[in-house]
């Protein structure tokens, strides 16, 4: 835990930068003739974190990977310290009565910080992206041009609740030599004050720049507003979180934002589906984390089917707790189901309860679901061949699913080491991001005394 004098030294530290932002001049200053505190703690932030990232982008693979597996085991062995600050947070999050599935994302274990840990050694274990050729081309004029991979510079997230997205946040950004600032949800201030603490921990132990990962303490939303203006020091911002704090950040940022989306993911049914396989995919999409953006919370039945299929799925998800709303046909196979509306079939629940719809056809279920997903994960059930490529090319979504779980969209399960986010946008990045979607290109030229007429 950080002592007292640590405490100072760090404030001491911060009004050093803030004497050197007034002495040098900033681009803050340059549009405004005063400014507040809170904007001049974000102006600090950013300057720290570009000069970390010109650091970051001059590190090798090996010191990179040595960084990465010693955070990972720094995490272990301070495992019960965050585990004790992390309770605070799910103590405070249960007294003012946060959903179940919410405390769930919130809530630290051993086995979740040992996952933690075994991301980052997965992350040190994949190829480095960095310094990659794509391509090199050789011009009529002998100049041979070509497209590296380079670093983002300074990556910025902002979060809610999930404190594992801070470790997956740094081995990421770290590993493709970036620096990262975080500003998570309020009500995982503790857990990520201990998990930074920590990670930070271990890169000093490797004589590695500590400001590669920075966390915005202040729990205050003007925070979260200055650093969507902070456009001379972050490259690319990344919400993660409810659609709320998406569109809010697409909306009011300056700085360039790559959008991760809601989870409006839906199962459907086909007639030929096999039942036990369905109900237990089902099962397991649902329920295995209800609070989650891969969490399947729409099922689309075809009528053929449904008469068989509808009282084993609402069998096994009651036996859950999971509240079912259907359409009228739903209701009058399984009579105890809620009435569904239409503000149901485009929500993202989070939460113990899901709708079903029947529909006549595999057209029909592609375009209802088109017609209400969010473009993050969709599947369906069948045992026919035709129809599973036909769902694949035609539904438009970011993961599609033929008879599997839409619980495996995420980085660690694709074999990215982590994620920084899914990705619901069709630009840069698609999907679950991994090391790729924090690169960018530069073009290399290489001549041999060439001008141009």
């Amino acid at each position: 835990m950080t002592s007292h004098s640590g405490r100072k030294a760090k404030k001491r530290s911060f009004f050093r930068e803030e004497k050197q932002v007034r002495e040098m001049g900033s681009p803050m200053e340059k549009k405004k003739e005063s400014v507040s505190y809170m904007e001049l703690e974000m102006e600090v932030l950013g300057r720290c974190a570009k000069e970390a990232s010109r650091r970051c982008a001059r590190l090798g693979t090996t010191e990179k990977n040595k960084g990465l597996r010693t955070v990972a085991e720094e995490l272990l062995s301070q495992g019960e310290y965050i585990l004790k600050e992390n309770a605070r947070d799910v103590e405070a999050a249960v007294e003012k009565g946060m959903k179940p599935a919410l405390v769930d994302r919130l809530r630290l274990t051993k086995q979740r910080i040992e996952d933690m840990a075994e991301g980052l050694r997965q992350i040190a274990d994949l190829e480095d992206p960095i310094g990659e050729i794509l391509c090199m081309k050789e011009r009529p004029n002998g100049l041979r041009i070509g497209k590296k991979r380079v670093p983002m510079g300074v990556v910025g997230i902002i979060y809610e609740s999930r404190p594992n997205v801070t470790a997956d946040a740094f081995g990421l950004c770290f590993k493709t030599g970036n620096a990262v600032i975080l500003r998570g949800g309020s009500d995982a201030l503790a857990s990520n004050q201990a998990i930074v603490h920590v990670i930070k921990e271990g890169l000093r132990k490797e004589k590695l720049p500590q400001d590669a990962l920075l966390l915005v303490e202040d729990p205050d939303r003007k925070a979260v507003e200055e650093m969507m203006r902070l456009r001379d020091y972050i490259d690319v911002l990344i919400p993660r979180g409810g659609a709320g704090l998406i569109a809010s950040v697409v909306e009011n940022s300056t700085v360039p934002v790559i959008e991760t989306g809601t989870g409006n993911c839906h199962i459907f049914v086909d007639a030929s589906a096999d039942l036990t396989m369905a109900t237990d995919i089902i099962e397991n999409a649902k329920t295995q984390r209800m609070g989650v953006c891969n969490a399947c919370e729409s099922l689309v039945i075809h009528q053929e089917i449904a008469e068989e299929a509808l009282p084993k799925i609402a069998n096994r998800l009651k036996a859950h707790g999971v509240e079912i709303r259907g359409d009228e046909r739903v209701r009058q196979i399984v009579p105890e189901v809620a009435a569904a509306d239409e503000e149901d079939w485009g929500r993202e629940y989070l939460d113990a309860v899901i709708s079903i719809r029947i529909v006549n056809s595999l057209d029909e279920a592609i375009a209802h679901i088109n017609r209400y997903n969010t473009g993050h994960s969709e599947a369906i059930i069948t045992n026919h061949y035709g129809n599973a490529l036909k769902f694949q090319d035609e539904v438009d979504a970011a993961a599609v699913y033929v008879n599997a779980s839409t619980r495996f969209t995420d980085g660690f399960e694709f074999g990215f080491g982590a994620e920084i986010g899914i990705s619901t946008q069709k630009l840069h990045a698609r999907g679950p991001m991994g090391l790729e979607a924090l690169t960018t290109v530069k073009y290399v030229i290489f001549g041999n005394g060439q001008i141009r007429n």
